[in-house]
């Protein structure tokens, strides 16, 4: 267990960041975010195991220590943050090496392959003050889901009823070639994992704890090891009934929650990211007008983004407080995501809870599973 770094000791300085991983979401997510809070963080190092890579990055980024080492990195830089921007494979062993160095950690998801990994993140965390270790889970943060989150808490929409979640994008065979991708031991999923994490994240952020799942799964196009495209139908513990949808087989690519309630129907339509212009609150025929005007005042829009997430994890630093997105809050997806594998593998219901030490989806999404179930068989067509 690391020794816990008190919150004053990041009082009257900037945070120390460091990077790991220099590829596309390092570049074009986290080095940007980092860089929009410069008066809060400065980024100190980058870690690649590609020297050049690692180099190249430091040189356009203004970062002053290029690595190839983490442990190395860790040991001379002592950073107070370090951003995780690797394939899944590799983020259980940087951020318990991370949090054993004293550093808090946020990184992309999916946060790791299984639950059992999770779990060994979690024993890693220190008490207190920290340090812990948060999920990119930016499309919980902006004004227009932090205004529907607040309209569905206090309850002025009435109850939740009926849900949908739709992630369906659309990834060609290129997309696969990466060696990484498709693969359970590597990716630890398909599009649900994946991709529709963002989605699903959203909206157990929003709704609240699920209580069972029912799910399919298939490979209808590529050829992959994992799925490529899931169905689920989801009882939360308030009662309320979703659908969700996540694909990569979908040329009209969106991203899509819509919440009907007893007093409204909230809808967000959007693709990677969203502002309050994507989000439409529809009144019931009785609700006044004037109210339904109050529920769409989403304020000053700040979009959903890397930046308005990394915002709230320097304050929670600071304040010496677990962030968002972390320990129990940020595994309620992977949860979900593991129940909808299970039931998609065995035709069964999946409770909330019930997959836990002893069980084989536990520590493997697929359940080590020899090979797809009859139910999620891939399609084969004349």
């Amino acid at each position: 267990m690391p020794t816990p770094q008190s919150a004053p000791g990041f009082t009257g300085r900037r945070i120390r960041a460091a990077v790991v991983g220099t590829g596309a979401i390092g570049r074009g997510s986290h080095l940007p975010a980092l860089a929009a809070l410069a008066d809060e963080v400065e980024v100190v190092a980058a870690v690649d195991v590609d020297a050049a890579a690692a180099e190249e990055f430091c040189r356009a980024g203004g970062v002053p220590h290029a690595y190839t080492d983490l442990d190395r990195m860790l040991a001379e830089q002592r950073p107070d943050l370090v951003t995780i921007c690797t394939p899944p494979t590799l983020h259980r062993e940087q951020t318990v090496a991370a949090l054993r160095a004293g550093a808090w950690v946020w990184c992309e998801k999916p946060p790791v392959p299984t639950l059992a990994d999770y779990a060994a993140v979690e024993a890693e965390e220190g008490a207190g003050a920290g340090p812990y270790a948060s999920i990119v889970f930016q499309h919980r943060f902006g004004s227009g889901s932090r205004q529907v989150r607040r309209l569905l808490a206090e309850g002025a929409l009435g109850r939740p009823l009926v849900v949908h979640c739709q992630t369906t994008w659309h990834r060609d065979t290129a997309y696969y070639a990466v060696p990484w991708r498709g693969r359970w031991a590597t990716e630890g999923g398909g599009p649900a994992m994946g991709h529709g994490i963002h989605q699903m994240d959203l909206m157990l952020d929003l709704l609240g704890p699920w209580s069972e799942v029912r799910a399919m799964a298939g490979r209808l196009v590529h050829d992959v090891e994992t799925e490529d495209v899931s169905t689920a139908l989801v009882r939360f513990a308030n009662g309320a009934l979703a659908t969700v949808v996540n694909s990569v087989l979908s040329p009209d690519e969106v991203s899509r929650i819509r919440v009907d309630c007893e007093r409204a129907t909230v809808e967000l339509t959007h693709l990677y990211g969203h502002r309050n212009a994507d989000w439409r609150i529809t009144p019931a025929p009785d609700v006044p007008g004037e109210e339904a005007a109050r529920w769409r005042d989403f304020g000053p829009d700040v979009p959903s983004s890397h930046v308005e997430q990394l915002r709230e994890l320097i304050a929670s630093m600071r304040a010496g407080e677990r962030p968002r997105g972390s320990g129990a809050d940020g595994r309620t997806s992977l949860e979900l995501i593991a129940a909808l594998y299970k039931s998609a593998f065995t035709g069964a219901t999946v409770l909330a809870g019930e997959i836990g030490p002893g069980d084989p989806f536990f520590t493997s999404m697929h359940g080590d599973a020899p090979g797809w179930a009859p139910a999620v068989a891939r399609e084969v067509t004349a």
